[in-house]
């Protein structure tokens, strides 16, 4: 589960909530550049502002961003979800996911389960990651535009299947 603030500040660029990163190899040669997943704030060129469930594939498959899921940030904000992700690793997994909010039980987010590459070559496992990553622009030129947030967080957990 999971609450956005109420008020939050975005910008045209990124601002990753939660997200899943691959973990680096020893050498440090694995493609963990880019998150493989990212549910992302951001505000569009109109004004308004989404959420975007984003998936980025390996380097070498050069997919670019993947947009998965496009809604309404204000569905989020001042609201608890709750976020139920699988994913299967491997370059040839899978993955899903469904938000839904607490208040009135409505399905906000819907992704059902797509075979992709969910794996970052030469790494050595996937991770989660909680809190708000987000880009403050080109010598902090987005700064003034934003504020500090509280991302809350509850009932969290992540379970590791071996099959």
């Amino acid at each position: 589960k999971f609450c956005l603030p109420e008020g939050m500040k975005t910008t045209k660029n990124f601002c990753h909530v939660p997200q899943i990163k691959g973990i680096d190899n020893p050498e440090g040669t694995a493609d963990v550049g880019n998150p493989l997943i990212t549910f992302t704030a951001r505000t569009l060129t109109n004004g308004k502002q989404e959420l975007q469930v984003i998936y980025v594939g390996p380097t070498s498959a050069a997919t670019g961003n993947v947009y998965l899921a496009r809604v309404p940030l204000s569905d989020f904000l001042g609201e608890w979800v709750e976020a139920e992700e699988r994913l299967v690793c491997g370059m040839e997994g899978s993955y899903e996911v469904t938000v839904k909010r607490l208040s009135d039980g409505k399905e906000l987010i819907s992704v059902p389960r797509q075979t992709r590459a969910v794996w970052r070559e030469g790494s050595t496992g996937m991770r989660p990651k909680g809190g708000i990553d987000r880009s403050f622009g080109e010598e902090g030129a987005l700064k003034p535009q934003l504020r500090d947030e509280i991302l809350r967080f509850a009932d969290f957990s992540v379970e590791k299947v071996v099959r």
